[in-house]
């Protein structure tokens, strides 16, 4: 049976807002998938070496606009991330599909 993996966020930059459920730290600037447990990016970027913000509590899904989560001022998504994470941003192609199989 497969495993179920579940990726966070690493981040080059942060901010912290100001909602009604408290002060939270988001992340900003360009985004990488990260798993928990791990020293590096999906993609293979180490993440002292890179400087990037490690943010547990924020799923790589929130950082899409248009789940309402944690995207805004998402700048950038890694798209070696993107494609490793499973859901890709609007300006990218569709995925390959066969529409006239040979027989």
């Amino acid at each position: 049976m497969a495993r179920v993996r579940r990726y966070a966020v690493a981040a080059s930059g942060q901010w912290t807002s100001d909602d009604d459920e408290g002060r939270r730290r988001l992340p900003a600037g360009e985004v990488h998938a990260w798993e928990p447990g791990m020293n590096q990016t999906v993609c293979g970027l180490s993440l002292s070496r890179s400087q990037l913000a490690r943010f547990p509590h924020v799923t790589w899904l929130d950082t899409f606009p248009e789940s309402g989560g944690a995207a805004d001022r998402v700048r950038r998504r890694c798209p070696r991330c993107a494609s490793v994470a499973g859901r890709r941003g609007g300006d990218a192609r569709p995925r390959w599909h066969r529409t006239d199989p040979r027989p």
